[in-house]
């Protein structure tokens, strides 16, 4: 923490910062005339005894942001996840939370996309567009951002096993438009670690899945620099039933898992570390979400900068995407789902995230409706524009309660860092079950509480009601996956299919060596090889991952 005092921190860095956003002044009136500050500091308050300074916004450790003016200078990312049928329909809905407001892209895949096999393949049999958009070739790319110019939009992309490809997908896209990669904004998660805990959706065996993800630290430092090469991900650690101070360590371990691997095959730590970012959930306790959110910046800070000697400022900043929880949502009484998401969007907003996507009321029985996900960009709407909450920086900082959670939060996440360190590490904790474990656990005593009455959920084990009839669910058109598969069948019949095996050939060469493999597939998918066709030949290099059960 430095030694100015605030007029010496206000003159040196917010005046300056605040001079590219001539809309958005230090001091603003509330609707009772009131004037206010966008920041905030010790000497604002009343003598405290609650220990440690918390220091400036935008500064070391970044407790109180990454920003010296966060929501003052510019919003958060309004990012509504959305994929579902076929990349048409998927295009359809993206172009509309555009028209109403929404300023970025988050796509999800269904499971076959994400577990690397063909639509048309017997194992992908009822299971195209479920959850997601079916991308198979360069074609179905095409058709997702037709009409989205890929300079004027940042796209996040939720795949994991199969992101490289995905991203070779995207980089090819973006030549078809003539955007040079150097202007492309976005993200892939690329996040295998947290999928052999919580989630489920690997392929390989998770040594071989941090090569690929290396070689998109290594390729995209290179020739895409503003893409941000993994979103480390609590969220889906928090949706299989973590702790909120779980959903941090686990999460915290996993990227220095991460950040070693890089460093041990060459990389500078400050060559790519400036371009990690992370996802988390938002659940129902406000107040523990809010200083989760603020653990986690200073808890990264302090270990990028003293673990791993990062010099650039950016390399030490936790900056994150921040999704509702739909593990929250009920099927029971779904409108309350919308208050419980306008709850959970508040916490990402108080803790100062920089992307954010609000789940629907209908999310407990379907995928969401066009009139739910409009209510849903609207809550974050109302929330950025007419609530208040986005005037002033980290307005939570200094709260007695606030303050004490957030260290109570990181000394219990620390422990369990420490348990994990002692191990070996992220890969060998999950290697010997321990993560997955202390998840189990945590979801089993949550359950148990509400089983109970312990833990009261409205419209469930309390306050409930006979169960309603809602309409307007979104169910998938059957026509629209047809059409996708005869897209699929079209490209197969008509590419240079000798072209297909070469390049594919040249993929199980690298595989089998140590060369970058983001060249490969970029050759793979100009040649209009399909992501089952290049994760066949992975799987006939790398193997398959069997999890380990115990009887």
């Amino acid at each position: 923490m430095s030694s100015r005092n605030k007029e010496e921190w206000r003159r040196q860095v917010l005046e300056p910062a605040l001079k590219r956003f001539p809309q958005r002044q230090e001091r603003f009136l509330t609707s009772a005339g009131i004037e206010e500050e966008c920041v905030y500091t010790p000497e604002d308050l009343a003598e405290t005894d609650y220990g440690e300074i918390i220091g400036y916004p935008g500064e070391y450790p970044f407790t109180r942001g990454v920003q010296p003016t966060m929501y003052r200078g510019r919003l958060w990312t309004m990012r509504q996840y959305a994929g579902y049928a076929s990349a048409e329909e998927t295009n359809r809905r993206n172009r509309y939370l555009l028209e109403q407001g929404q300023t970025g892209l988050s796509i999800a895949f269904d499971l076959p996309t994400q577990m690397g096999y063909d639509s048309d393949d017997s194992l992908a049999q009822g299971e195209v567009g479920k959850v997601g958009v079916p991308i198979c070739t360069i074609q179905d790319m095409g058709v997702l951002f037709q009409d989205i110019p890929l300079d004027k939009v940042s796209t996040s992309m939720t795949i994991n096993a199969t992101a490289p490809i995905l991203l070779a997908m995207y980089l090819v896209m973006a030549k078809r438009q003539g955007v040079d990669w150097a202007k492309l904004d976005g993200t892939i998660q690329n996040d295998i670690l947290k999928e052999y805990v919580a989630r489920g959706t690997y392929i390989f065996p998770p040594r071989f899945s941090l090569r690929l993800i290396t070689d998109v630290f290594q390729f995209c430092a290179q020739h895409v620099p503003r893409w941000n090469t993994i979103s480390i991900s609590g969220y889906h650690i928090r949706e299989a039933g973590s702790t909120a101070a779980q959903e941090l360590a686990f999460t915290l371990a996993n990227a220095i898992g991460y950040v070693q691997a890089a460093i041990d095959v060459g990389l500078d730590v400050d060559d790519f570390a400036g371009r990690l970012s992370f996802f988390f959930g938002a659940h129902n306790n406000l107040f523990e979400e809010v200083a989760k959110f603020r653990a986690a910046r200073r808890l990264w800070a302090r270990i990028m900068r003293e673990r791993f000697g990062a010099k650039d400022s950016r390399s030490w900043m936790l900056r994150f995407h921040t999704q509702t929880c739909g593990c929250t949502l009920t099927a029971q009484q779904p409108d309350n789902n919308i208050i419980r998401c306008t709850m959970q969007t508040l916490a990402a907003i108080l803790g100062g995230t920089q992307s954010l996507h609000t789940n629907s009321r209908d999310e407990a029985l379907a995928l969401p409706s066009e009139e739910a996900v409009q209510i849903s960009l609207r809550t974050q709407q109302i929330l950025a524009y007419e609530s208040g909450v986005a005037d002033s920086v980290d307005p939570l900082g200094g709260s007695y309660m606030v303050e004490s959670l957030t260290d109570a939060i990181e000394a219990n996440a620390r422990e369990y860092m420490d348990k994990i360190e002692s191990m070996g590490g992220a890969l060998a904790a999950i290697e010997q079950g321990y993560i997955q474990r202390e998840i189990q656990e945590s979801a089993y005593r949550y359950q148990r509480d509400i089983e109970e009455g312990g833990r009261i959920v409205v419209g469930v084990n309390r306050f409930v009601s006979p169960y309603p009839s809602i309409t307007g669910l979104l169910r998938i058109d059957r026509m629209a996956v047809e059409h996708h598969l005869r897209r699929l069948d079209e490209t197969k019949r008509n590419r240079d299919n000798s072209r297909v095996a070469a390049s594919l050939e040249a993929l199980k060469r690298g595989a089998q060596g140590s060369e970058n493999t983001m060249p490969l597939f970029l050759d793979c998918v100009e040649a209009q090889a399909t992501i089952g066709e290049m994760c066949d030949v992975l799987r006939s290099v790398f193997g398959q991952f069997q999890e380990l059960v115990a009887i």
